[in-house]
């Protein structure tokens, strides 16, 4: 049986009990895979709106919800997934840090490299752990991918091209105002995804260089009961940026809510060949091979299709076996610290240098499943 000892030192056996602070559009997607794992037990729903908080409750068999403060006081909880809007990630998780709970929070881990470092150096403290969304860098595409580059398939990789544009999240969110604003923004909400994807292929960046725009200070909302209403954009709608790597290799990427073509790309070129990968903000997708022979090679992916909520399940195993987590709050860290540093290249007009890094972990075993009872 696997077990792990808690910060009172009692060891700790079977699944891991979690409680879901934020009862929002994303929770959805959370409850509807934590509440199948059988390696979490999801004890507690909490939101500033109770109403809701009970409603998702209900609706996913959660069998209790209520204020943070009751979800803090409960002892079986030892992870917190903190699924609150950008601006209160760091506060949250502070919180549940300070109660004794490991956390689990949303992309970004914080808004600025100061509360990121104070949510890392408290936890680190406290004997607990900080993992950090995304966690579509676990499923079988971009797992495949490290695995087709290390084979030498394409050669030592050289560099990668990804575009991220759409017309942006006004068209179907019912309530995006803060999609637009600090914390936000196509380079904040989406890039995660494709910085995460890009570290975890090439390591660590070493600088940033970057130009960003915004085509509109206002945007109307354009479905749900806000319809029709408008809000202030305050962050960049459009971001381009060029990463180097301690490794010698460069990126070169767009991210932006500017577009009426959607279109998302990720390539990796290497000395001798090319790699088409799958769109990171999803567990799966094709992943196309160019090593010049006369027809591209299609490589059917190997891994995990779940969604959302997989890493939670990743670092509940961790604690349990005392290993570290793949989705690591220090990964999450250095993902900040390059979109902070993209963002002050764009508005210096200068290369700027990214001073974290962190080591990329492990590739997950073969056969790894977070539908599997691993720990009953």
């Amino acid at each position: 049986m696997s077990e792990s000892t808690s910060t009172s030192g009692v060891a700790k056996t079977g699944p891991v009990g979690v409680g879901v602070i934020g009862a929002g559009n994303i929770s959805t997607q959370y409850l509807t895979n934590l509440t199948a794992f059988p390696d979490v037990d999801v004890r507690f729903v909490a939101d500033i709106d109770l109403e809701r908080a009970a409603e998702q409750a209900a609706k996913f068999g959660v069998p209790a919800s209520g204020t943070v403060e009751q979800l803090l006081a409960d002892p079986e909880i030892e992870i917190v997934v903190n699924l609150t809007i950008p601006k209160a990630h760091a506060e949250v998780a502070l919180q549940a840090v300070a109660a004794g709970k490991n956390v689990w929070t949303e992309k970004p881990i914080a808004l600025d490299r100061a509360s990121g470092q104070r949510v890392l150096e408290t936890a680190r403290a406290a004997g607990l752990r900080v993992a950090c969304a995304p966690d579509t860098f676990l499923g079988a595409g971009i797992q495949t991918a490290r695995r087709v580059l290390e084979s030498g398939a394409i050669g030592r990789p050289q560099t990668a091209l990804t575009l991220m544009q759409q017309p942006g999240p006004e068209s179907w969110h019912p309530n995006p105002a803060f999609l637009f604003q600090e914390g936000a923004g196509p380079l904040f909400d989406v890039g995660p995804y494709y910085v995460t994807a890009l570290i975890q292929l090439f390591g660590p960046v070493k600088r940033v260089a970057a130009v960003a725009s915004k085509s509109k200070p206002v945007r109307t909302i354009g479905s749900g009961p806000l319809a029709g209403q408008t809000f202030e954009v305050t962050v960049p709608s459009h971001v381009t940026a060029i990463f180097e790597f301690e490794s010698g290799q460069t990126s070169q990427s767009i991210f932006s809510f500017d577009s009426q073509i959607k279109r998302t790309l990720f390539e990796v070129t290497g000395v001798d060949g090319a790699l088409e990968v799958n769109d990171p903000n999803m567990f799966v997708g094709d992943l196309v091979l160019h090593d010049g022979g006369d027809e591209p090679k299609t490589i059917a992916v190997e891994g995990e299709t779940a969604a959302r909520g997989t890493g939670v399940v990743e670092l509940a195993r961790a604690i349990r076996a005392g290993v570290p987590e793949r989705a690591s709050g220090e990964q999450a860290f250095h993902a900040l610290d390059v979109m902070v540093s993209t963002i002050e290249a764009a508005e210096r007009a200068e290369w700027v240098d990214v001073v974290s890094t962190f080591t990329p972990t492990p590739a997950l075993p073969d056969g790894w499943d977070p539908a599997e009872s691993t720990l009953a």
